[in-house]
């Protein structure tokens, strides 16, 4: 696995936290100013109204010894129930089809409970086989990040989907459903009436005033007239939907909102106003430097000329040892040799053999590759059969490109880059006339890298697609954009100002550019409000784990097994904190594998750091050939994250 390390970095201590607890009774008054919960304790809204506190905010209502659920977690509801005087649960329905949501609910469909969806989610629920064995849905993403790896991996009985003003009653409980689309696609929330309250359990619309579960759920592309752009570039792109179907929540004007995860809420008015508004901060900010204003200023003219908005530079013709077509830069020497900056497809090597054989360069030297991303390396088989020549790359991303299977990343192509040399950050070599330095360059994805070369006056610095003249490329948040001194792209400004290019190229922009030191200090300042105000958005202690959807991963994410043999794979997580961490995990294997569980493992994270925690189990003889999806429990501080990330096995 690449060696990824924070630097210093400031943060926020923690607002709250959960800690685990048997089940007990408190009253609503103890949330009423929005404290903090503990796990299994149950909130008594009314007579036939409940909440349980779990990994995540259970809703009950009952009907005497029975029970409606909505959504259930883990499944450790049903512990408290008895308490209640409830000994059968009826019926559940759920808001979204996420695993954390409904990773308890097997045992209960096993024992009658009728299982109630929404209808554009069915499918999720009922056949998840087919999202997971669909190779589009893995490898070269970019259209569509909905559904996420948190669908459910095995199939779940499905009695009943529900579409927007369908209406249920269970004993003296009216409930409506209302869509309410954002966090995903067919999300939707229920207004439960009874007891003369009015109670909207909202999912993971919002999490408390102000605050949302995450924002990577976010990603979505969005359109303004004719101009659309899709998912990689949609940065927060469903938020002016959530924002529509939290207004429909408001305008119900119910006493109190539940949350899938957060706390309940009193004044649900103000928390929704809070969050709109928050959003709305937040998108200005991110406008202010981003790179999109450059690939879509139709798009953003609504922001065009407010105060705080980065001027987009001009461009500059290159120089003329450089040649660019595709996504490809190609630097040529005084003698005619050439190095070849990323290749994006095929047309490549047909292009250059042209050139070849028009005398236009006498030979090629070498491969850079920038980065991961299919749209640059599409090609490199083909180049890498035609042209006997050294590939060159950062060790952190050779790691991606060398072992693609291990990953799940944005468009990365299931197929391996053989890379010859792996150079270390700030490593230098001579090539012709030209000095040549690399550098790790966690800009647009956390695995990338970046090439000075000097000559005479010129210090031309190729970043792959982590700026243009607008700002940054930081668009799509499943690529690991860490925020914060010393990491991601305050790392890479540090950099830009202490090396001082006269030219910097991205792959897809045929002008180079440069930024000024007046520029450089407005985008660090930008980033550290954007810092901060992230960290206000999410309800971590730190704004990366909202952002960063591979805080905890699998390594490898998939793997090739045969039955008997040994499965060993790593749950690598990164404590974005200023203080260790404890975490904890374990398998929850597939019916077919075994044992329900594999025991706990536990490891203390550094501040600032990432580590690998070891999971093992065996495959049993006689399992038949296909593909088994293991999630993975996480417990992580005093948070419990039922089912929070995946590995993927193919039994051969």
């Amino acid at each position: 696995m690449p060696d990824i390390r924070y630097r210093t970095q400031s943060d926020r201590l923690p607002r709250w936290h959960f800690t685990l607890g048997v089940a007990v009774l408190i009253t609503v008054s103890a949330l009423a100013v929005g404290l903090p919960v503990a796990d299994g304790k149950v909130t008594e809204l009314s007579e036939h109204l409940a909440v349980y506190h779990g990994p995540i905010n259970v809703g009950i209502v009952r009907d005497g010894p029975r029970a409606l659920l909505i959504d259930c977690g883990d499944g450790t509801v049903t512990g408290a129930l008895p308490k209640l005087g409830i000994k059968k649960v009826v019926q559940v329905v759920f808001t979204h089809h996420h695993r954390d949501q409904a990773c308890g609910a097997y045992d209960l469909a096993a024992g009658g409970t009728r299982i109630g969806v929404p209808k554009a989610e069915r499918e999720l629920f009922a056949n998840p086989t087919s999202y997971w064995n669909d190779e589009k849905k893995l490898w070269c993403v970019s259209a569509s990040y909905r559904p996420s790896p948190l669908t459910l991996t095995e199939p779940l009985k499905v009695d009943e989907a529900y579409s927007d003003g369908d209406e249920l009653t269970f004993g003296p409980a009216k409930i409506r459903v209302l869509d309410t689309p954002g966090h995903t696609n067919g999300a939707v929330s229920y207004l439960v009436e009874v007891d003369g309250k009015r109670v909207v359990f909202s999912g993971d619309c919002i999490y408390d005033e102000g605050q949302v579960w995450n924002v990577y759920s976010l990603q979505k592309g969005f359109a303004k007239g004719d101009r659309r752009i899709g998912a990689y570039h949609g940065f927060m792109g469903d938020r002016w939907r959530l924002v529509e179907s939290l207004g429909r929540i408001k305008d119900l004007h119910p006493d109190m909102l539940v949350p899938s995860h957060g706390r309940l809420m009193s004044d649900p008015a103000k928390a929704i106003n809070t969050l709109a508004v928050r959003f709305e901060t937040c998108y200005e900010n991110y406008v202010a430097i981003s790179a999109l204003r450059h690939y879509f200023p139709e798009l953003f003219t609504d922001y065009a000329g407010r105060a705080g908005q980065m001027p987009i530079r001009p461009g500059v013709k290159p120089p003329d040892c450089l040649r660019h077509f595709g996504t490809t830069w190609m630097l040529v020497s005084k003698t005619g040799a050439a190095l070849v900056m990323d290749a994006g497809s095929a047309s490549v090597v047909e292009r250059l053999k042209k050139m070849l054989d028009r005398g236009e360069i006498k030979s090629i030297d070498g491969l850079w590759v920038t980065h991961y991303h299919n749209d640059h390396t599409a090609g490199i088989g083909a180049f890498q059969r035609e042209f006997d020549c050294p590939c060159f790359a950062d060790r952190r991303l050779a790691e991606v490109l060398t072992k693609p299977a291990a990953w799940r990343l944005p468009c990365l192509a299931n197929d391996p880059i053989r890379v010859d040399r792996r150079s270390e950050d700030g490593q230098s070599w001579q090539w012709h006339e030209f000095k040549l330095t690399a550098y790790n360059y966690p800009g647009q994805t956390l695995y990338h890298d970046a090439l000075l070369v000097e000559s005479g006056e010129l210090r031309m610095f190729f970043v792959g697609d982590s700026h243009t003249m607008a700002g940054i490329d930081d668009y799509c948040a499943q690529n690991r954009n860490w925020l914060g001194r010393g990491v991601g792209f305050q790392y890479c400004i540090s950099l830009i100002e202490k090396l001082r290019p006269t030219h910097i190229f991205n792959c897809h922009v045929a002008d180079a550019f440069t930024f000024t030191p007046e520029e450089i200090r407005f985008m660090r300042k930008n980033l550290d409000r954007r810092e901060k105000l992230l960290g206000e958005l999410v309800p971590w202690d730190h704004a990366n784990y909202g952002t960063d959807a591979s805080w905890v991963r699998c390594h490898p994410y998939t793997q090739q097994v045969r039955p008997g043999e040994r499965v060993r794979l790593g749950v690598v997580v990164t404590n974005h904190s200023t203080k260790p961490n404890t975490v904890r995990c374990r398998a929850v294997l597939p019916k077919a594998l075994g044992p329900a569980r594999t025991s706990w493992s536990k490891l203390d994270v550094p501040a600032k750091a990432e580590k690998p925690l070891p999971i093992e189990f065996d495959i049993p003889m006689g399992v038949p050939s296909g593909r088994y999806v293991v999630p993975i429990d996480v417990q992580y501080g005093q948070r419990n994250l039922p089912q929070f990330t995946e590995a993927i096995v193919d039994v051969k």
